[in-house]
């Protein structure tokens, strides 16, 4: 009976059998590792450095760029504190005229002269700011346009064809260079 009872155990295999199994590269593994981690600390450190590199560029890329933002808002805010400048100094001859002829209107009080020279002083006014771009907007007899004009009133047309059209104007209208920068304030016709 004990015979029958025997049973057969798996053999396990030496440790050498297994090494004899292995493959000659994985039977050396101290020697190549240690190329591998020399050439890659090599190439780990010349990773590094191009990172630092990167890094130091992108850090000087990005100071740069907010010193131009300060400098251009330095420079945006000086140009609209002097923006007016060029138009201010074309207007002073204007203002001296003015200045002028109510010196010389208190000393005469000649009203004919004082009005001559008023309505040169607009002249003068009127053509120093078209030279700027500042042009007026025709109203009065052109049909009512609700891009360039604001209706105040309504009055009756004196006829068919003044119906539509702009009888009155209130306030003059203006553009500065080709752009609307004051609706002309009208009354039309009904």
């Amino acid at each position: 009976m004990s015979e029958e009872k025997e049973t057969v155990e798996p053999t396990q295999p030496d440790e050498t059998n297994v090494n004899e199994t292995q493959s000659p590269s994985e039977s050396q593994p101290n020697e190549e590792n240690t190329e591998i981690s020399n050439v890659s600390e090599e190439e780990l450190s010349a990773l590094k450095n191009e990172l630092q590199d990167q890094k130091d560029k992108y850090l000087r890329l990005f100071a740069e760029f907010d010193n131009f933002k300060k400098r251009s808002a330095k420079e945006r805010l000086e140009l609209f504190k002097t923006a007016g400048q060029d138009i201010i100094r074309e207007l002073l001859p204007v203002l001296d005229d003015f200045q002028r002829a109510q010196s010389l209107f208190q000393q005469d009080n000649n009203k004919e002269i004082f009005t001559d020279g008023t309505l040169l002083i607009i002249e003068k006014f009127q053509k120093t700011l078209l030279s700027k771009g500042l042009k007026p907007i025709e109203s009065i007899g052109k049909e009512f346009n609700v891009e360039q004009h604001e209706a105040i009133a309504e009055v009756p047309a004196p006829s068919e064809e003044m119906k539509g059209k702009i009888m009155d104007e209130i306030q003059s209208g203006y553009t500065l260079n080709d752009v609307i920068i004051r609706y002309a304030k009208v009354v039309v016709g009904n």
